[in-house]
């Protein structure tokens, strides 16, 4: 068995659990995958979900027309299931895939940008797809039951030369939000796979200051960015106001967001429960939507957050959100440490 086939064998055993134990997906529905064959990735997957879903519809979506496509999903049903497997990112015009797949009451796996990983990053992608129901929702409920009662975090990405990398959160959490596989109480089923994350954000933004060290960050092109040395940013009142060990690659990050929104705000504050992806560099991928699960502490940066209202916010108003990654020695939420050591330290 070559390297190539293994990590069809383990794609294959991930999906079979996301479809049992997240779907529930059975035999009594329809199943359909429109895939693409442009990267070595979108062309593994596709594969696996052909051993996986043998009875399904696939439509390579190079070689059929838009009619064709729409055609296909106009003869599912509510609960029915719809996986789109994507070196890019698929278009069909004004058609907002995954929002009208929604509104049908269809079932949806998104797979996108799979392009952007390549060589050792497939396989930390398909390691990504593993589904461990107890740790997501464990973890995940867990932490939801402390920040929402919570009042202060501190967020500690301070180390021997940096004893005051401290960022303080010093108003109470939103309700937070979870992306743990379990949508047994949402309107929607699916969304953008790997998961693992649960989020939040201040309550009152001007309440957040410090300082914080990142060691990876979205750059212009949707990808990761790993400085050579972590980048301090200096947080006042909810803002970005000053950076340390800058690069010319972060700081075109933040021009862009002051050119369109004159401050940069801080906003969603992400905690990525996916143990397949560290801050190590060689537990890393390329594809900023995928590594977003990481886990670890992210942020976003711009003031583009619609999931939480807040005074002087219009919901479209705000055009960035651009993740970056906390160097975490500790998070702590009041008097409960909730991440030390590289993992988290909550049950459910």
């Amino acid at each position: 068995m070559n390297g190539s086939d293994s990590l069809t064998v383990k794609a294959v055993i991930n999906i079979q659990t996301i479809l049992s134990q997240v779907f529930k997906h059975s035999a009594q529905h329809n199943a359909l995958v429109v895939f693409d064959t442009q990267c070595e990735l979108s062309r593994l997957l596709s594969e696996a979900y052909k051993v996986v879903l043998p009875d399904a519809q696939f439509i390579d979506f190079d070689t059929h027309t838009p009619a064709q496509i729409h055609a296909a999903f106009g003869q599912l049903k509510a609960l029915d299931l719809v996986v789109l497997v994507q070196s890019t990112n698929f278009r069909l015009e004004a058609f907002r895939i995954r929002v009208e797949l929604f509104k049908r009451g269809l079932k949806v796996i998104e797979h996108p940008h799979l392009s952007r990983m390549q060589g050792d990053e497939m396989a930390l992608y398909i390691d990504a797809l593993a589904y461990d129901g107890a740790y997501f929702r464990g973890v995940g409920q867990g932490l939801k039951s402390i920040i929402d009662q919570a009042q202060v975090g501190v967020l500690d990405s301070s180390g021997t030369a940096f004893p005051e990398a401290r960022l303080y959160i010093d108003s109470g959490f939103e309700s937070a939000k979870l992306n743990v596989g379990d949508y047994s109480s949402m309107p929607n089923v699916g969304g953008q796979f790997p998961i693992g994350e649960v989020f939040t954000e201040a309550r009152n933004l001007e309440a957040v200051n410090g300082r914080v060290r990142i060691h990876a960050f979205g750059d212009t092109q949707f990808r990761v960015n790993r400085p050579a040395t972590p980048i301090t940013l200096i947080v006042e009142k909810g803002q970005v106001v000053g950076t340390l060990d800058s690069t010319p690659e972060f700081d075109t990050v933040l021009a862009n967001i002051r050119a369109d929104e004159q401050v940069v705000w801080l906003r969603e504050i992400g905690l990525g429960l996916n143990r397949a992806f560290t801050q190590h560099p060689s537990r890393t991928v390329s594809d900023i939507g995928t590594y977003e699960r990481m886990c670890g502490v992210h942020i976003s940066l711009g003031a583009k957050h619609g999931i939480y209202p807040k005074p002087g916010f219009k919901r479209n108003d705000g055009k960035h959100h651009v993740d970056v990654f906390a160097v975490t020695e500790l998070l702590t939420l009041d008097d409960k440490v909730v991440y030390q050591n590289g993992a988290w330290v909550v049950s459910g």
